[in-house]
């Protein structure tokens, strides 16, 4: 005996076994969709996480050549430093030429030894006309 089965077939299920089948399709599908979402925030965030360290290794490789920049501290040193070369070329060229300043420390020990020197050329001078 052969069933046929149609649009109009009939078929007798108790309204538990409905409910329960339309629970449990709509909990698989909510679950799917939880898996899926799940999985799509994973994937996102290994994206993330793969940019970061191309980033970061890009940035541990230049840095130190100086090819991504400077800090300003760094950038203030220089500064300090070129100022400074500059100064040392131009006291070299001034010692070069025989005009080298000096400081305030050396005009204050040329003064002392010129005092000194004066004070022994008039004792000398005393010493010599017999004047003790």
């Amino acid at each position: 005996m052969a069933t046929k089965i149609n649009e109009n077939t009939e078929v007798a299920l108790p309204l538990r076994n409905i409910i329960s089948m339309v629970a449990a399709a709509s909990v698989a599908t909510w679950a799917y969709f939880g898996i899926i979402e799940r999985l799509n925030q994973i994937e996102t965030n290994i994206t993330m996480m793969e940019s970061d360290l191309n980033q970061n290794t890009e940035f541990r490789i230049k840095w130190p050549r100086g090819d991504m920049g400077s800090l300003p501290a760094d950038s203030e040193q220089f500064m300090l430093i070129e100022h400074l070369a500059n100064q040392l070329d131009d006291l070299s060229t001034q010692i070069d030429e025989g005009r080298a300043p000096y400081d305030q420390q050396q005009k204050l020990t040329l003064e002392f030894y010129e005092k000194r020197i004066t004070v022994l050329e008039e004792n000398i001078e005393k010493l010599r006309n017999g004047n003790h």
